[in-house]
């Protein structure tokens, strides 16, 4: 086939000049001056929008993709289109609970959550991943997880509508003083997306790997009151790291308008990880009390508190006591019939020393039983391990004896650590043995050193329970034949204040249990509160 022909020839052409280009339909749009634009990723809205840090974000190969700088920034939504693509919002894909990480930076500044998809994505300017994924996936809306404040992208304008105001309360719960106080005196339910019925502040926690240890503890302490009502309340934005996370954790637990009826500890986990350098992290099993000793330490230091001034922080004022500790040197007479009876004759020293918790000590079990009683478990009054403390009986520590006795005042919540497992060089062990107790009347006043000025002498000092963490030994099975090997499970009771009722919380499983069957677990921390008297009594002089 022959070419066609040129209608005009090429040399006639010369000193013609070209077309005009078409002129941009941008061009009547204007755009902001200097460097604001590349700093503020070109969406114009250095005014509406205080605290998005400029924007911030990794440009790397994004102006590869054709974002075009001169796109439209809209600062209101048109009218008569002030709720479009909010009907796009799927709320049963939306968690908050993990960490806030860009999904494809992992950066955490600046980060948004996608209301469609339920992704995590830093800045909302033209370069910005949230805008490149509101292209790519016509997903539009998102909000910020720092200022809680909801955007249309690409166009980048705000959404003010008060539909989206159980999201943002999902994302960042808030409670008044008022609902705080009616928290243990009224009885509440409430319901999840799906219609299922929880009790808020009685829900599950996520074990993502093997972070149970972490999630008795901090069910524990979100149901001791002073310090829940702190969470709930105060503003801890200036505060460190490990103290937000806690508090929008607990403040999540006993969030009435949930979504789901459970709650994950990750972003927490995170950031405890971070602290401790990996010392405690969600994929490997770690000890409850020693968890719970650096937890609360780091809050302490994390809310301000000083190393050397007792009372500096909620955390000393609600668990720190003092605690008298007579020590003596064991000698090697002969004729001493009792190593740890105390010798009048000795010099004995005395130290007051604070404390967050208390450890007592089960007697050693049996090596050997009888065959009738090879299937009994030993049991021990709590009493009975409390007297460690009672000023009169002494340990041995260090080729030294030592006897404890409390002072006063009492801190408003006692901490107790049940010492079950032992280790040496050669093999851990774990003493089964069952420490029986009243949930309720336990009186701490015979291990308490007599102080008129405080208390009446003889008047009883009464605690009641308040968390319970057992442990559960379960065996490890292959596909061949039973192992014999063990692995350590943990689970928490915590009192329902509103009702008087019981929960047990075993990471998901959330379930009631009876008062009277508490102790046939192996208790291995618990928190008592002091009994609040009626007025006219008190301290002797009051």
């Amino acid at each position: 086939m022959s070419k066609r022909q040129a209608s005009e020839a090429l040399d006639e052409l010369a000193g013609v000049d070209s077309p005009a280009s078409k002129r941009s339909r941008f061009d009547d749009v204007d755009t902001p001056t200097g460097t604001g634009e590349e700093d503020n990723q070109g969406d114009g809205r250095a005014e509406d929008d205080e605290g998005d840090e400029g924007e911030l974000e990794e440009d790397g190969d994004l102006e590869t993709r054709g974002a075009n700088p001169t796109s439209i920034r809209q600062s209101a939504p048109t009218n008569g289109y002030e709720n479009l693509y909010l009907d796009t919002i799927d709320r049963s894909v939306l968690d908050f609970d993990f960490e806030k990480l860009c999904s494809v930076s992992l950066s955490n500044i600046n980060v948004y959550a996608c209301l469609v998809c339920g992704k995590y994505f830093q800045g909302r300017g033209p370069k910005s991943h949230a805008y490149f994924h509101s292209l790519d996936e016509d997903h539009h809306v998102y909000i910020n997880l720092e200022t809680q404040k909801v955007y249309v992208l690409p166009e980048g304008y705000e959404v003010k509508s008060s539909s989206l105001d159980d999201i943002k309360y999902v994302s960042d719960p808030r409670y008044t003083k008022q609902e705080v106080m009616a928290l243990d005196r009224v009885k509440r339910t409430s319901l999840t997306r799906a219609k299922k019925e929880y009790t808020p502040g009685f829900v599950g926690m996520n074990n993502i790997k093997e972070n149970d240890y972490l999630n008795v503890i901090v069910q524990a302490l979100a149901h001791v009151s002073p310090l829940r009502n702190f969470f709930l309340l105060e503003d801890f934005s200036k505060n460190s790291e490990l103290v937000k996370r806690c508090s929008i954790l607990v403040r999540k637990i006993w969030n009435p308008r949930a979504f789901k009826a459970h709650v994950s500890p990750h972003e927490l986990l995170q950031e405890i990880s971070l602290m401790s350098n990996k010392r405690f992290t969600l994929t490997t099993q770690s000890d409850p009390v020693e968890f719970l000793s650096w937890f609360l330490n780091n809050l302490h230091l994390g809310l301000g508190g000083s190393k050397t001034k007792p009372g500096s922080s909620m955390i000393q004022r609600v668990f720190q006591g003092k605690l008298k500790v007579e020590s003596q040197a064991i000698t090697a007479r002969a004729d001493l019939g009792d190593r740890l009876r105390f010798e009048e004759a000795a010099e004995v020293k005395a130290d007051i020393v604070r404390f967050l918790l208390l450890t007592l000590d089960l007697p050693s079990a049996p090596l050997f039983q009888d065959e009738l009683e090879k299937n009994i478990i030993p049991q021990v009054p709590l009493t009975t391990v409390l007297s460690k403390y009672d000023g009169k009986s002494a340990q041995e520590h260090h080729a030294q004896r030592k006897r404890y006795r409390l002072l006063h005042p009492l801190p408003p919540f006692l901490v107790f650590h049940v010492k079950r497992f032992s280790q040496n060089k050669f093999v851990s062990e774990r003493n089964p043995t069952i420490v029986t107790f009243d949930a309720r009347n336990l009186d701490v006043s015979p291990y308490v050193e007599p102080n008129p000025k405080e208390w009446p002498p003889g008047e009883p000092i009464w605690y009641d329970l308040v968390a319970n963490v057992v442990h559960e030994a379960v065996r490890i099975r292959d596909d061949v034949a039973d192992s014999g090997e063990e692995r350590k499970t943990w689970k928490v009771q915590v009192k329902d204040k509103a009702t008087g009722e019981w929960i047990v919380c075993q990471d998901l499983f959330v379930d009631k249990v009876q008062s009277e069957l508490l102790y046939l677990g192996e208790t291995y921390l618990q928190i008592w509160e002091r009994r609040r008297e009626p007025k006219g009594k008190g301290k002797a002089n009051a």
